[in-house]
């Protein structure tokens, strides 16, 4: 018995040394080296202070600040640790409650606002955590984004259009507007 359970034993101490050790050392080796930031975290710093990730969406609730998506993570809104859908089905009455309850506070933010709003305003991602908006979604608050930092709205408007990211390689995905990006250059401005 023992000369099946030596070998088996060497073989577990060097796989678990090279597949639990050795191998995820040379991966976060690799990436750190190739891709610093993003193996950081796509951290985002101001004035030398992390203010979020471009990976990870944020809450802003001030009118003067785009909002993102909802966060569909618990217990807390883009909580990078619990990352995951909410589970909900488009019959769900919990899902058609919080959408409504969504777009209520969506119009109470800008009762003067008739354009449709778009889904993303109001439905999770998902992850939970989508950092970013369609350019649909950055537009339905560019009036409510100017008035409260009394800019004309064509400047807010012209912000997004910089903003605004393609497809990847040109046609996968949709344009796409990274909300902390686009909140930042509205800090930028002085306003």
């Amino acid at each position: 018995m023992t000369s099946h359970l030596r070998p088996a034993f060497v073989i577990f101490g060097a796989l678990t040394i090279l597949c639990g050790v050795l191998y995820p050392l040379a991966v976060s080796g690799v990436a750190a080296t190739v891709f610093p930031s993003q193996a950081a975290g796509s951290l985002v710093e101001v004035d030398g202070k992390t203010v979020g990730s471009s990976l990870i969406g944020q809450s802003f609730s001030s009118p003067k600040y785009f909002w993102g998506r909802p966060s569909g993570t618990g217990p807390m809104p883009n909580n990078g640790a619990g990352s995951s859908g909410t589970n909900l089905g488009p019959t769900n009455a919990a899902l058609i409650d919080a959408v409504k309850g969504r777009i209520e506070a969506l119009k109470a933010a800008d009762p003067g606002n008739t354009q449709p709003i778009p889904v993303d305003l109001v439905t999770a991602s998902a992850s939970g955590l989508d950092p970013e908006i369609s350019p649909a979604a950055a537009r339905y608050q560019a009036a409510r984004v100017a008035a409260a930092r009394q800019f004309n709205t064509n400047q807010v408007l012209a912000l997004i259009e910089q903003h605004t990211r393609p497809q990847y390689f040109g046609f996968f995905g949709e344009p796409r507007v990274n909300v902390l990006a686009l909140n930042l250059a509205l800090d930028q401005t002085g306003r």
